[in-house]
């Protein structure tokens, strides 16, 4: 399917900027459109180069807005949409339920009633994209298993059930009305331009600046590991390709514990600010766990991988480096994102 208008929600975000970045450079003849509310984590930074190209559009607005959604439905004749906007960290949503109830569970059923109104029942060469996570699915055991479509959805955290009852939505839109969409869960992303309040992005930050590295619990948790530019042609292969009605997981099979995961931080950035190996591992210290606190997330990808050909191809220590490389070289980027925020 070829898409002339594609609406991009977050996409002034990670993941969402550098799909803007990789659809506006790769589809020169589609109109980009960005709708992206600017909150702590949504920085125009993030998307300066592809605002400079001629089929890329930035609006500053809620999808929780009705009125605002089905104007740029309506003027822009948006027959994609790829939904990123939602509230993404854990420790917020303990701490702020609602906020995410409401951005993730609202916004996501205004853009279905947006686009179900704009489209009329008339659904040829339309999309709807609604891109999740693994955590709807729970947990799982550290000795074995991977989540795949057909897991049952247990989340255990305001965060995961928000993400969870958005998914629901999406389907019913799709069950009851015949919208085309399809979802996909992905694994924990990382890489260049994520807001320092998530894990590897935070640790960096810490370790160049001699900080504390408060890791939870024993640090056994375990978490699959996803570059953000495998995500990011994952999503292009699914929104262009993908069966409408379908679910799609996509992982990087790339599994690592939270102490493991610290450890090599450690490694690779005193390595690059010439300090002796190991010498910010006295920054380590172990902190009473996260209510809920998943053990292990694990994503099966066979389905993506053989119907679709897509497969991540970053090797981890490289992408962790590049990782690391992008951030001490952006200082100033990470110290404006943690004073916005």
């Amino acid at each position: 399917m070829s898409y002339k208008n594609i609406l991009i929600t977050g996409g002034a975000g990670f993941i969402g900027s550098h799909l803007v970045r990789h659809l506006a450079t790769k589809y020169p003849e589609r109109q980009i459109v960005i709708l992206d509310k600017l909150s702590y984590a949504g920085n125009l930074e993030n998307i300066a180069d592809a605002l400079e190209l001629d089929n890329v559009t930035f609006i500053e607005g809620d999808i929780t807005d009705a009125a605002t959604v089905e104007r740029i439905f309506a003027e822009r004749e948006i027959d994609g949409v790829m939904h990123l906007a939602a509230e993404s960290h854990v420790d917020r949503s303990i701490s702020a339920p609602m906020v995410f109830a409401h951005n993730n569970i609202i916004g996501t059923l205004t853009l279905l009633e947006a686009a179900r109104k704009a489209w009329s029942g008339d659904y040829t060469s339309k999309r709807f994209h609604h891109i999740s996570t693994d955590e709807v699915y729970g947990a799982l055991p550290l000795d074995g298993g991977q989540f795949s479509e057909l897991s049952r959805y247990d989340p255990h955290s305001p965060y995961s059930a928000s993400k969870a009852s958005s998914d629901h939505f999406v389907r019913a839109y799709h069950d009851t009305y015949g919208l085309p969409t399809v979802i996909t869960n992905c694994s924990n992303n990382y890489g260049e331009n994520q807001y320092p309040e998530k894990l590897i992005p935070l640790f960096i930050y810490n370790i160049v600046n001699r900080r504390p590295l408060p890791v939870y619990g024993t640090g056994c948790n375990v978490r699959d590991w996803l570059y953000v530019g495998d995500h990011v042609r994952a999503l292009d292969e699914v929104f262009h390709r993908g069966g409408v009605g379908q679910t799609y997981n996509i992982g990087g099979e790339n599994e690592w514990s939270n102490i493991e995961l610290v450890r090599r931080l450690i490694r690779i950035v005193d390595e690059e600010l010439g300090r002796t190996a190991g010498e910010s591992e006295s920054l380590i210290c172990y902190v009473e766990d996260r209510a809920g606190h998943d053990l292990r997330y694990a994503i099966d990808s066979t389905k993506l991988r053989t119907e679709l050909g897509w497969s991540p191809t970053m090797p981890f220590d490289e992408g962790l480096r590049r990782t690391v490389r992008w951030y001490l070289a952006n200082v100033g980027w990470a110290e404006r994102s943690i004073a916005k925020g």
